[in-house]
């Protein structure tokens, strides 16, 4: 028996042991609590009585500045409120004035002088939270200058500035697109009141950089943070990837540079973060570059989605790089992935480039048996070729097929099919068509009316043709030069019309 309880834990032996002993003396502990007479410090009912006091005179500020007359100030009030009860108003009855102070545009003017009291009557140690709060209002309220000026001046209200404030200027001063060296100037001098910078710090400098376009200064940034000691931060590397396909000025930007620079820090590329890069490389016209990031994701084990081939597909057919893009859309198949509206949008695109008409109408009708639904760029993109090849019947029968779905028509829409209809000297259905488009709401472009004219003239149907012109005139639209030409070719040949047939009446009679 006594070996087993040599295994058994103390705290249960002591337990089993003591059972009995351990319910007699908690009752004789019940009986002593409840008869024992504990003597009242003094000193804790002296602070018991000082903070019902605070709550009183909190509860009447509150009131009274709920029911207060416009032309009393709020300091006057807090002052009355805490006299009343003989107490020295505290900083959370100061942070309350201040809140619903800035609440308020046409009381703003009370801010300096509250602060003013702070700083010349009050003894007390300002919290930081009360500066931290006006900074971020001056922020928000476009006032940047004067939160500037607030965290200097924070040790005048006895007031010790910390990274917190610091953090809280410098998003202020980023937020709202603030000069990068008045921003550098106030890291400077917060190293005179001792504060260093923390991870945030770094955090709030490399957003603000990414959002103005800086992305090279950002990574160098992210350098400096990680040499401080700081940990890597993995949203801060996807941010600045993200950020780089929107830089302008890309001369000297080498995006894989600064992704194998992030790699050397100890950042794991995510399939988002390659996306980026993709991006990157297909909005500066490298689509073959994008292609090999493309490769270098499937050799890695990293699985592209369909996001990913749609933008090297894209790049591919922006390049007229029209054989890889084949390759590129088989793949996607080959792989499982579904194509969406982007990928055929874009490979139906490419075909039309190619003047592949017959392909380009085929694959719109494999998009209706795969369920995906075309879209008015789609069809867009096919009239578009359709036009351009001068295949105005398949561009009716598609420009049909839009109408009977339903889809959104546009002005470009009908400009397209009217300019074709133009070309191809079908005067009478061009002329409805116009009619049907301003009928719709949408205005015919000038070099529409231009061709129009000049074909109506042609055709001696000027009763249209001045119609259309009380069309343009109500529309605001004016005339292009060859209109203008036109109208004074038929106009100078109807003169020298009538001048024949008056020439020769008067002729007639004189022989009579």
């Amino acid at each position: 028996m006594s070996l087993f309880r040599r295994f058994i834990p103390i705290h249960m032996k002591l337990h089993s042991y003591s059972h009995s002993y351990s319910a007699r003396s908690s009752m004789d502990n019940y009986f002593l609590r409840k008869r024992r007479k504990w003597p009242l410090s003094p000193y804790k009912t002296k602070w018991q009585e000082e903070t019902l006091t605070h709550q009183f005179a909190m509860q009447k500020l509150v009131e009274s500045t709920a029911n207060r007359s416009p032309k009393i100030h709020l300091l006057s009030i807090l002052i009355d409120s805490f006299s009343t009860y003989e107490c020295d108003p505290t900083p959370n009855a100061y942070y309350f004035i201040l809140k619903t102070v800035t609440k308020n545009p046409s009381i703003w003017d009370e801010i300096p002088l509250i602060l003013d009291h702070i700083g010349k009557v009050e003894k007390f140690e300002t919290p930081e939270y009360i500066f931290t709060y006006l900074i971020k209002f001056y922020g928000d309220s476009n006032m940047t200058h004067l939160a500037y000026e607030m965290f200097f001046t924070m040790p005048a209200f006895r007031c010790k500035p910390s990274v917190k404030s610091l953090n809280c200027l410098i998003w202020v001063l980023c937020k709202n697109n603030y000069d990068l060296r008045i921003v550098l100037q106030v890291l400077v001098k917060s190293q005179l009141l001792n504060i260093w910078v923390e991870e945030l710090t770094f955090k709030i400098l490399i957003r603000a950089l990414c959002r103005i376009g800086k992305a090279n200064n950002a990574v160098d940034l992210l350098n400096l943070m990680v040499n401080s000691g700081f940990n890597l931060d993995g949203n801060i590397c996807s941010l600045i990837l993200s950020t780089m396909p929107e830089v302008k000025d890309c001369d000297g930007v080498e995006i894989w540079g600064v992704l194998e620079e992030m790699r050397k820090l100890g950042y794991s590329p995510k399939r988002v973060d390659l996306c980026n890069v993709i991006r990157f490389y297909v909005k500066n016209e490298k689509g073959i570059d994008a292609l090999e990031v493309l490769n270098k994701m499937k050799m890695s084990g990293m699985v592209p989605d369909v996001v990913c081939y749609n933008l090297v597909l894209n790049g591919m057919i922006l390049e007229g790089e029209y054989s890889n893009a084949d390759e590129v859309f088989d793949e996607l198949l080959v792989l499982g992935l579904n194509p969406d509206i982007v990928t055929y949008n874009v490979y139906i695109n490419g075909l039309c480039k190619q003047i592949k008409m017959v392909e380009a109408l085929r694959m719109l009708g494999c998009m209706e048996v795969l369920g995906c639904k075309p879209e008015t760029n789609t069809y867009h993109t096919i009239l578009d070729g359709l036009c351009r090849c001068g295949m105005l019947s398949s561009a009716k029968e598609v420009f049909g097929q839009m109408k009977s779905k339903g889809l959104q028509l546009s002005s470009h829409i009908y400009g397209v099919i009217i300019n074709c209809m133009i070309r191809n000297g079908e005067v009478d259905e061009a002329y409805n068509l116009l009619h049907e488009m301003v009928d719709m709401g949408f205005l015919p472009q000038s070099i529409t009316f231009d061709g129009l004219i000049g074909l109506l003239c042609k055709k001696g149907s000027f009763s249209e043709v001045m119609e259309l012109l009380s069309i343009m005139v109500t529309k605001n639209v004016v005339p292009g030069i060859r209109s203008w030409e036109t109208l004074v070719q038929v106009f100078s040949s109807a003169k020298e019309e009538r001048n024949v047939e008056v020439e020769g009446s008067s002729g007639t009679k004189g022989a009579k």
